[in-house]
């Protein structure tokens, strides 16, 4: 089994299904409405537990209505939510419109999740005990600032997802083992628009980087070494949501049991290309027998 703390949000995801989102000022017509349990840090445990890891979550639900069925969603893939904090209000929301391309539109509202500003008491030391941390950026900077140093004092792996992209601190950088942006986020990060490019520049503040690119796959790259691209399955994509978390999640399984990094990377590869094909964040999750059926 893989120990994997996730440090990050948990969200009660509102999704909106349409032909096509709908421009500034114009009112379209949905075809479906659907609550469903996400966050970029939910989603990532869910992934991973999935995926054959042992998961704990850090981070924080409401009181209202959507705290507890937040918490039994974790709870019932097997994510161990004994340090997962309740705050007085509302939980973190996702406000989602899918198009019929399987494109989205996100406004995440953070509820809960913005009262994460440090670590609490026991949370430093359940990321002693694990392989790898995994942090985003819908928490509060200083939460992850305080998870990333937390786990280098541990000697811990960092996969760090920079979403919402935005401008990250060097001491973050300087932390993060394995940086994973899109590639929208890496030439945010870089103002480099060719991957390509944008992970060598991204080199010279981590020491591995993997770019994901959608359909087109991943890139990744380390230094001292020959990139290496890695094509994702083809597939109709029904709902992109998530898909990035997906592909983390499981990533962070492969990389526990150490595999090869191609091998890893074609294996998160196939988790996201089975979650594209269905609807939801944490609903369209893939389990590990899907996965090795799939690469």
């Amino acid at each position: 089994m893989t120990g994997i703390v996730v440090l990050g949000s948990t969200n009660m995801d509102l999704v909106a299904f349409v032909a096509h989102a709908p421009e500034r000022g114009e009112t379209v017509t949905g075809r479906e409405f659907r609550t469903v349990p996400g966050g970029k840090g939910a989603n990532q445990a869910v992934a991973a537990a999935r995926a054959g890891g042992e998961v704990a979550m850090i981070g924080a639900v409401g009181s209202d209505a959507f705290g507890p069925q937040l918490r039994h969603t974790l709870e019932s893939c097997g994510v161990d939510t004994d340090l997962l904090r309740t705050a007085e209000g509302p939980s973190g929301t996702a406000h989602i419109v899918v198009d019929d391309e399987g494109g989205n539109a996100i406004v995440v509202i953070p509820g809960a999740n913005g009262t994460v500003t440090a670590l609490a008491p026991g949370e430093e030391a359940l990321i002693a005990t694990a392989d790898t941390l995994l942090l985003q950026l819908e928490l509060p900077l200083s939460a992850v600032l305080d998870g990333a140093e937390a786990a280098r004092r541990h000697g811990v792996r960092i996969v760090l997802t920079p979403s919402p992209a935005q401008p990250l601190p060097p001491e973050l950088l300087a932390a993060t083992d394995l940086l994973v942006p899109n590639e929208h986020e890496a030439a945010t990060i870089t103002g480099i628009a060719d991957h390509h490019a944008a992970a060598q520049e991204l080199l010279r503040q981590v020491p591995e980087v993997v770019i994901t690119l959608g359909s087109a796959g991943c890139l990744y790259a380390a230094r001292g070494t020959e990139p290496i691209s890695v094509p994702a399955p083809a597939v109709h994509a029904v709902d992109t949501t998530a898909a990035g978390d997906t592909f983390v999640g499981a990533l962070a399984v492969a990389l526990g049991e150490k595999k090869p990094p191609r091998q890893c990377l074609a294996w998160a590869c196939a988790a996201a290309a089975l979650s594209v094909q269905r609807p939801g964040a944490s609903s369209s999750m893939p389990y590990r027998a899907e996965i090795d059926a799939a690469s």
